[in-house]
């Protein structure tokens, strides 16, 4: 950093958190290392004992094939649940089980992977991988910390970076989202230390405010669109395969965009309360971010590439919600059913990123604004999860399993209601996610909101919106989500911390959850 742009009181190795987005991972204790060794100890014998005795005791009323697949199902479920091996191998060594006993030929148990939501995974997740690799994000986040208004007073930075975080957690992954803000937030939070006369500023109570809601938002801002965070596309592509009803960008966004910002309000007004910063002004330490956001340099031809391909990924994506709405035969009007046929969601996603191929970021270099060893570093492993999850949901529907397990289950809580089944599920998915990834959860819990539904005699669609909705919670453990992962690993916060400030998260976000599904959220047609 430049002299000009240095703070005589800022330790150097503070300041080289700014220079780059460092890999920052979540640090754990040694108890937490031995359960996670204990608990995928546990599933290695625990899988294939569950296999077996699924497998050979047959369970009356439940036919032979659903009988199979039910003890494939329990297999895969400890697997995940224990990560006993990589989750994407148990994705992809389930469906082969699954032809290896007869449950259905190797294309029609393999069709998933090649489903249209598949692709539209990869063309979002190559896009993400364009924005960190130009530093769209830095840019970004630079630009709006150093606006005067955001440095007038400390306790405004709760606002801006819980803001800042969830809006581009709407667009790349939440755990790279949550690895770009959090340098930034340790450099303040260090600056406001020194000023204050903290010897560790780490054991502030407003250092783990700052970086308990960067990773709280960087969840939260995923809700608001398809692509914020995989378990919304599991939601999504249940729903279509299942249901027969395709949810467009447009209409997504209509129920997560208020979902993400009533969340985000809550997260300022409940730190702000609980966690107060120093009334310190900020203003003449703007000097940092300005130095940062200047040694950024001009626009690239690389940045410039990528925010045009993007903005022209969303307006496609948007625009037939938006004819839905606008037009006067709605989504039977012409212009809509032509998008919907000829530039599908998936096919924009893959376009664009094929365009990112194409256009050049270095002419003297021969070098492109996207190249495919940047795409080989693009996260594959939730790719295959998806697909297995949903080659399995599919299966569960074609043997009668899920039609088993949802009237057993139906008949348990004696629910007959589109309300009571809302409030249920979402309830499931927040409490799964505490225990095993979002992805996971939603794979697991939104077919079987749907199969309960259905055999309770109620539409399905609320219910498993809302499941799929809550499995994008769970806050209270580092190991819950990637970035909570992340802000443990700061040493900023301690567990009960996080503990006591994610089970309120948790609540709120179980009550925001259901009240806007059955406010805002669609229903099956009733020919379907």
């Amino acid at each position: 950093m430049n002299s000009e742009h240095t703070s005589p009181e800022t330790p150097p190795a503070l300041m080289s958190l700014l220079q780059a987005d460092p890999p920052l991972t979540g640090s754990v204790s040694a108890a937490e290392e031995r359960f996670d060794r204990w608990r995928r100890r546990l599933g290695w014998y625990l899988a294939p004992t569950v296999l077996a005795v699924l497998w050979l005791q047959p369970i009356p009323g439940l036919p032979e094939p659903a009988g199979r697949l039910l003890a494939i199902v329990g297999m895969t479920l400890t697997l995940w649940i224990t990560e006993a091996i990589p989750l994407a191998a148990t994705a992809l060594l389930a469906p082969a089980l699954c032809v290896a006993a007869g449950l259905g030929s190797t294309r029609d148990v393999f069709r998933p992977f090649s489903d249209p939501v598949v692709f539209l995974f990869i063309g979002s997740f190559l896009m993400g991988e364009a924005m960190l690799k130009h530093r769209l994000n830095r840019r970004f986040a630079f630009g709006l910390l150093t606006l005067p208004w955001v440095t007038a007073s400390p306790g405004r930075l709760y606002l801006a970076f819980a803001g800042i975080t969830a809006v581009i957690s709407m667009w790349v992954s939440n755990a790279a989202a949550t690895a770009m803000m959090l340098p930034i937030a340790l450099s303040i939070l260090a600056e406001l230390g020194l000023r204050q006369g903290a010897r560790d500023f780490r054991a502030t109570p407003y250092a783990a405010g700052l970086i308990l809601i960067t990773a709280f938002a960087a969840s939260v801002g995923g809700l608001a669109t398809p692509i914020g965070t995989p378990p919304n596309l599991i939601g999504i592509g249940a729903v279509e395969r299942l249901l027969g009803f395709k949810i467009t960008f447009f209409a997504w966004m209509q129920l997560g965009l208020p979902i993400a910002f009533v969340l985000t309000l809550f997260l300022v007004w409940r730190f702000s309360r609980r966690c107060p910063f120093p009334a310190l002004p900020l203003a003449d330490n703007r000097h940092l971010l300005q130095g940062e956001l200047a040694k950024l340099g001009p626009w690239t031809r690389g940045q410039k590439n990528v925010i045009g391909v993007f903005i022209g990924a969303v307006a496609l994506w948007m625009l037939p919600g938006v004819i839905a709405v606008c037009a006067e035969k709605g989504s039977a009007s012409p212009a809509f059913l032509w998008l919907n046929a000829r530039v599908p969601e998936s096919i924009v996603g893959l376009l664009a990123a094929s365009v990112l191929f194409i256009l050049p970021a270095d002419k003297k270099r021969d070098s492109f604004t996207l190249e495919w060893r940047d795409a080989a570093g693009i996260d594959w492993g939730t790719i295959l999860l998806f697909a297995g999850g949903m080659s399995l949901g599919e299966l569960m529907f074609s043997t009668g399993l899920a039609h088993w397990i949802g009237a057993g289950l139906a008949g348990v809580f004696q629910s007959h209601s589109v309300i009571w089944l809302t409030l249920l599920f979402t309830a499931i998915g927040i409490f799964v996610s505490e225990t095993t990834t979002n992805t996971a959860s939603a794979t697991m819990v939104v077919p079987i909101a749907i199969a309960v539904a259905q055999a309770a005699g109620v539409d399905p669609l609320k219910p498993a919106l809302a499941a799929c909705l809550g499995c994008s919670m769970g806050f209270l453990l580092p190991v819950s989500t990637g970035p909570n992962a992340m802000a443990y690993g700061t040493r900023c916060v301690p567990l009960k911390a996080m503990m006591r400030h994610g089970i309120w998260l948790d609540l709120a976000g179980w009550v925001v959850i259901v009240a806007t599904v059955l406010l805002l959220g669609p229903s099956l047609p009733t020919k379907l």
